[in-house]
């Protein structure tokens, strides 16, 4: 009777099943020992309810992956026993479960530079690159210990599999067969259902999305302990996280009021100076030891000695943030003050629409525009977003054109490539406005052959390479500042996002976004040291105030000299929540509803005030939503470029 109500193939079901949530487990406490450092758990106790609600979202990616395997398990047909079949659903099961478990071992490593899980915005990074096959050999080489771990588990699960068969059988009554066989499909199909909707978790109607993952935690950096990245890969495969959150309590005189959209500064007469922006690839604040004079971290260490020389002569903001995590992000928000928080503007449906930005209105102004990249002519997708902004000229490796400065992996050295962006600027006619993007401060972290005794190892391999390229800004600006268009210049230094952190101050989950922020004027009176909030999206309203740019414009950010109309603020997004801070609190929030409130100085974000608050945090909450609301219906409305 058993054989043939088919019992025993769903007890095997189960199993295979079940030993998915195992090795889900195990993964989960591997990505915690690689990134313990970075994820602040305190005791075993503390990690074990994490990984309980965790099985929420490892059901969810489970029941996802083995959606056909379980409906080819159960369907009512005869040979669902026979070896061929069994075989057939071997080669299935491990073929698609395999393929998922692998991007929970990509995040041991990549978790590192994100400070998020995977997402399907990662494909995006990487399709305008020409290098994969390189970076993914070398991404094996470099971390073959992980990929070990995951062929050794990966044939432990295969062993274990093996252990527990199905008993094969031919059904004598074929009525009872297919009567018991249709109601077991239908069951186990609407279970299946529920736990990939996350069953009845809080009586939601839509299925559970990464944000979900935040209801349980207490520290922001857990999220991604509770997710699995399967999953976060799955829900974000066809999600647009662009539409307009319409708030009850925002309209658009409440935006007009604390968003300040449209900008205009009288501050400074009309001057046409030269303007020279240098993103910085990888460069956290923690590298750079004026920004951290009053920071109290132990035997500190700057590894830029330029910039340190050259910031005694600058305007320097101590408490600067990134507003997105990957260099896809940061373009759009220094540029064009447009940041990016679950997605990056620039992958999404959106950046094909006119938009006004800093090379628009200087482009207005008379001026030619630049952008430098030493890497293969479109990667990031610098090049297509270049066009839609107007860049006059794009410079890559292909104008380079002198593969012997090649890195072999993403493109020219950033010394002779700086240098080369110095000889073209010197036949430009000014004024001019340039932007570089670094890129020798990357994975893997090399240097060219002649100054690897010049530049060594330090705390963590980066280290060496940011000496490297603050080497290289030196060695631009020995040569630039002989030109007669170098002192009539406004040269700007910032980072695009963070890297590994060393010191313990910069693992916390707010210093995760801190960047330096540096102006600098050669014989002008740009010099001191700011430490109020800045941000990226600053940059843009910042450089139009200095020029005496007489116009409205469209900005989110705000002038860094502008110290009345708007109080200074940063927001930035985890992937999954954004962080807002102004005054004297941090407000974290999910696109739907407040999870919490933190005192400025608590960049941990440890000690919850919600339940203490108070007007400032309400007018913080109303001033975030303000904004969410405004750049998602500027930006799904096309009115990037319009100063209403």
């Amino acid at each position: 009777m058993q054989q043939h109500l088919r019992l025993n193939e769903y007890k095997v079901l189960l199993y295979r099943l079940l030993l998915a949530y195992l090795f889900y487990f195990i993964s989960r406490v591997l990505f915690y020992i690689y990134n313990m450092d970075l994820l602040e758990v305190n005791s075993i106790m503390d990690f074990l309810p994490l990984c309980f609600y965790g099985l929420i979202f490892d059901t969810s990616a489970i029941l996802y992956v083995n959606i056909l395997f379980i409906a080819l398990s159960i369907l009512p047909v005869f040979k669902n026993t026979n070896q061929g079949f069994q075989k057939f659903l071997f080669y299935l099961y491990f073929g698609t479960n395999l393929l998922a478990y692998s991007t929970n071992f990509i995040d041991f490593i990549y978790y590192k530079f994100t400070f998020a899980r995977t997402t399907i915005a990662f494909v995006s990074v990487l399709e305008n690159e020409t290098n994969k096959a390189t970076l993914f050999w070398d991404f094996l080489l470099t971390y073959w210990h992980v990929w070990v771990l995951f062929l050794l588990f990966s044939a432990l699960w295969i062993y274990l599999y093996k252990k527990v068969t199905v008993k094969g059988f031919v059904p004598t009554k074929k009525r009872y067969y297919f009567g018991f066989s249709t109601v077991g499909f239908m069951f186990i199909g609407l279970f299946t259902v529920l736990g990939i909707r996350g069953g009845q978790y809080e009586k939601k109607t839509q299925p559970i999305n990464l944000m979900d993952a935040n209801t349980h935690v207490k520290n922001i950096a857990h999220v991604d302990i509770v997710l699995n990245t399967p999953f976060a890969l799955i829900r974000t495969l066809f999600s647009n996280h662009f539409s307009k959150p319409n708030f009850k309590d925002i309209n658009p005189q409440v935006i007009l009021k604390e968003v300040v959209p449209i900008k205009q500064y009288h501050n400074n007469p009309v001057t046409k100076p030269n303007v020279v922006i240098m993103i910085l690839e990888s460069f956290s604040r923690e590298y750079m030891g004026t920004f951290n004079k009053n920071v109290k971290i132990p035997n500190y260490k700057s590894h830029v000695s330029f910039l340190d020389s050259l910031s005694q002569h600058s305007m320097i903001y101590t408490n600067a943030y990134a507003n997105g995590r990957q260099s896809v992000h940061a373009m759009s928000s220094i540029l064009a003050g447009i940041p990016s928080f679950k997605d990056a503007f620039t992958s999404s449906p959106y950046p094909k629409q006119k938009i006004e930005s800093l090379v628009s209105v200087l482009e207005g102004q008379g001026y030619n525009t630049s952008f430098f990249h030493g890497a293969v002519n479109g990667s990031m997708g610098f090049l297509g977003f270049g066009k839609i902004l107007g860049i006059d000229n794009y410079y890559g490796r292909t104008e380079f054109n002198d593969d012997s400065q090649f890195d072999g992996y993403w493109g020219i050295w950033d010394e002779p490539f700086l240098q080369y962006m110095k000889r073209t600027l010197d036949k430009k006619k000014t004024p001019f406005f340039a932007t570089a993007f670094t890129l020798s401060s990357h994975e893997p972290f090399l240097l060219p052959e002649k100054y690897k005794n010049k530049f060594r190892e330090g705390e963590m391999p980066i280290h060496k390479c940011v000496e490297y390229t603050d080497f290289a800004l030196k060695r631009f600006f020995d040569e630039a500042k002989k030109e007669p268009w170098f002192s009539n210049t406004i040269f700007v230094f910032v980072a695009d996002h963070c890297n590994k952190p060393y010191y313990d101050e910069y693992k916390k989950t707010v210093n995760r976004f801190a960047i330096p922020i540096m102006i600098y004027k050669p014989n002008s009176k740009l010099v001191g040291v700011d430490n109020d909030l800045a941000q990226q999206i600053d940059i843009y309203p910042t450089i139009l105030d200095l020029i005496g740019y007489p116009k409205p414009f469209r900005s989110w950010g705000k002038s860094l000299f502008d110290k009345t109309s708007v109080e200074p603020f940063v927001i930035n997004s985890t992937g999954s929540v954004y962080q807002f801070s102004k005054g004297n609190y941090i407000c974290t929030f999910d696109g739907k509803k407040v999870l919490g409130f933190y005192d400025k100085e608590d960049k941990e974000l440890k000690n919850n005030l919600i339940g203490k608050r108070n007007a400032e945090m309400n007018a913080l909450e109303l001033k975030c939503k303000a904004f969410i609301q405004d750049y998602m219906e500027r930006v799904i409305d096309k009115r990037l470029a319009t100063i209403q």
